[in-house]
């Protein structure tokens, strides 16, 4: 027995019971049907000219219905006369490639098939401006030559600030289309000046480009379309506003304000540009963003397989495994980091070589008074909050919520040969 087991031999796990959450959220029907609605609208429609090239910006995150939403864009837009090409519009996300960047849409499900049309990706960009304080704008050299450009994204929280503005169009058009220089740009001065550079750079996009309209979208708690709207570049910025408001109304949560242990199955950038989303998990990258659970100790036992090694957000974990280390993509990883200038999500944690392992370093380090009456929850990401698993010490709490029941009885965490969690 090693000297790390045998100090972990005598940590006993809690037995979980599943619990189910119940969020009362709308969610919209016909997505691809409102939004053709949507599109077909005069001040819309009357924008676009046949023959028109248009760009249709699409991101990396796993935006609800993404693909749906993006190939009816194009075919609303092939309907009016233009041609409409697709280029990704995420920053540096993708390792900062071509390449790259062109497989994460493919794995969202986003390609020249479904879609219907070519997707140009590069990197090259071109500068259209620049702030008071110097700070340049960039935007992708396809969209900058385009006759019109509509940007697609999903509204909601973001990870690192706050502001009236945060993850949706307004920063699409800023750091999404401005590709890896243009998110270096936006992040140079800290996310302290977020907030203010996304939208000032926005306006200069806005003003000196052809963005013809938005898409964006609000999702529920159950990760579903509850909205969807095209909006004017003239409007777009104020109705960014308005769907963040509602989208933070609409957002899962853990139903624990303290905890002693969570257990993350799996982070990637396809769950939060952070892996695992702060605003659930109460652990932000930076001192600009807040609010959450407080919770001891955080264990992450694997990444998603469409983060592709990109496994920025473990650093914000107390203890990970040895398989999500060694799946990890390092340079994908420091991208990231060297473009937000924000370290301490890709930071290694304690390194356990197991899930056994990684729980019970979670549990024998989070300074509970009782360890048999531990405060735990394992998820399986910060997405997926509808079903959790809670420790037998939640349970009187589960019984006076209204939005959660019990649904089965408790079981101890079953692991395989090798310490990993069996199911």
């Amino acid at each position: 027995m090693d000297v790390i087991q045998e100090l972990l031999q005598d940590i006993k796990l809690s037995r979980l019971v599943k619990v189910r959450q119940t969020f009362d959220v709308p969610r919209l029907a016909d997505v691809p049907g409102t939004l053709r609605r949507e599109l077909s609208r005069a001040e819309i429609s009357r924008r676009v000219r046949p023959g028109m090239r248009v760009a249709v910006a699409v991101g990396s995150r796993g935006v609800a219905e993404i693909p749906a939403l993006a190939r009816v864009t194009v075919e609303e837009l092939k309907r009016l006369g233009a041609e409409p090409f697709v280029i990704p519009a995420m920053g540096s996300h993708g390792g900062a490639t071509d390449e790259g960047q062109r497989e994460v849409l493919a794995n969202l499900g986003v390609t020249e098939a479904s879609v219907g049309c070519p997707i140009r990706s590069s990197m090259a960009v071109v500068e259209i401006g620049r702030l008071d304080n110097g700070l340049p704008v960039y935007i992708d050299e396809n969209a900058a030559k385009a006759d019109g450009i509509v940007v697609i994204n999903r509204v909601k929280p973001h990870t690192a600030f706050r502001g009236d503005n945060e993850s949706g169009m307004v920063k699409m058009i800023t750091i999404g289309l401005g590709k890896q220089k243009g998110a270096e740009s936006c992040h140079a001065f800290s996310f302290k000046y977020m907030a203010e550079h996304i939208v000032a750079m926005a306006r200069i996009t806005l003003a000196k480009l052809p963005v013809l309209f938005g898409v964006g979208s609000v999702e529920n708690a159950y990760d579903q379309v509850a909205r969807v709207v095209a909006v004017t570049p003239e409007e777009l910025i104020e109705t960014d506003r308005r769907l963040l408001v509602e989208a933070k109304s609409y957002m899962a949560s853990l139903p624990f304000s303290q905890l002693d242990v969570l257990v993350i199955d799996r982070i990637g950038k396809d769950i939060s540009g952070d892996g695992m989303d702060p605003n659930i998990t109460g652990r932000y990258p930076t001192p600009y963003a807040t609010g959450g659970p407080d919770i001891a100790k955080v264990a992450v036992l694997d990444l998603t397989e469409a983060t592709h090694g990109n496994a920025n957000g473990m650093g914000k974990a107390d203890v990970v495994t040895r398989r999500l280390v060694d799946k990890t993509n390092f340079p994908m990883t420091y991208c990231n980091a060297l473009t937000s200038t924000v370290f301490e999500p890709i930071k290694v944690p304690m390194v356990m070589e197991c899930d056994r392992d990684a729980v019970k370093a979670a549990v024998k380090t989070c300074n509970a008074k009782d360890l048999s009456k531990v405060r735990l929850v394992r998820i399986k990401d910060t997405l997926h909050l509808d079903e959790i698993l809670v420790s037998e010490a939640l349970l009187a709490e589960v019984a006076a919520h209204p939005r959660l029941t019990a649904a089965g009885e408790p079981a101890a965490m079953r692991f395989d040969a090798a310490g990993n969690l069996a199911e």
